[in-house]
């Protein structure tokens, strides 16, 4: 029998949208904590939440919740700003993944503006390290970016696979063949720089396996569509299938054939 390949690659489920179906009409039904709990129990090695400025899903109230009661690492999604800092600050997550934010966004659009936004992101990334928390930056798959995010002294990258997920969910073949190499290419780089490597962004059962191959990246943060899948089939049901499409695909990258 060959060994769970967990250590190899986790799996972040993003609670965001259960909330966002909560807030549609108030009280406090779907709770988000309930699905942080069901993910956990179905394979989850952590659980990402979106602390948006507007307040659009998660609660303050959830990351308090969320930070008390969880069994497993708690990631916090924020915006690069004094009040999102004094929040994380009080809480204290396992880490900080530091995003753009627009209010007029849908969901988050890119990777964050990292090269021209290093002199601000300075002072937030050392009073984030300085409380014990890991440090974050979702940045495009480019190689200006990860230098960028290394001299910073960011622990980790995530890249942002959303051009990736638009080009198969189009069908086209060779635009995402090339997502892919860049993705390729960004997950050795920033490995080569000393960072941790995680990626996400419209991630599905479909797209997942690609990314799952790629020796380097060590967490893979998906959520709306685990949550989308979850209406129709169960939360524990989807993220199972999740976990196992991503260990499958890592013991084949492996050369391991599971007993």
């Amino acid at each position: 029998m060959t060994q769970s390949p967990h250590h190899q690659l986790r799996l972040g489920v993003n609670i965001d949208h259960v909330a966002t179906i909560r807030n549609a009409r108030g009280g406090r039904h779907p709770d988000p904590l309930r699905a942080a709990h069901l993910a956990v129990e179905a394979g989850a090695d952590g659980i990402t939440a979106h602390l948006r400025e507007d307040r659009r899903h998660i609660s303050d109230s959830d990351i308090a919740r969320l930070k008390s009661e969880l069994t497993r690492p708690l990631n916090l999604e924020m915006a690069a700003t004094a009040e999102m800092v004094a929040i994380a600050l009080r809480h204290v997550p396992n880490a900080c993944c530091l995003v753009p934010e627009r209010r007029e966004e849908r969901t988050t659009e890119g990777g964050l503006d990292v090269v021209g936004q290093k002199a601000s992101l300075v002072p937030v990334v050392a009073d984030l390290k300085s409380a014990g928390i890991r440090v974050s930056l979702f940045i495009e798959p480019d190689i200006r970016a990860i230098e960028t995010a290394a001299a910073l002294g960011a622990d980790i990258v995530e890249l942002h696979t959303g051009a990736y997920c638009e080009h198969a969910a189009a069908d086209d073949a060779k635009g995402t063949a090339s997502e892919v190499d860049r993705l390729a290419k960004a997950a050795s780089a920033a490995a080569a720089h000393g960072l941790e490597v995680h990626a996400g962004h419209g991630l599905t059962f479909n797209t997942v396996a690609a990314l799952a191959r790629m020796p380097e990246i060590v967490e893979l943060n998906i959520g709306h569509f685990l949550i989308g899948e979850a209406i129709f089939g169960g939360l524990h049901a989807a993220v199972r299938r999740m976990r196992a499409l991503m260990d499958e695909a890592r013991f084949k990258a492996s050369g391991r054939i599971s007993a």
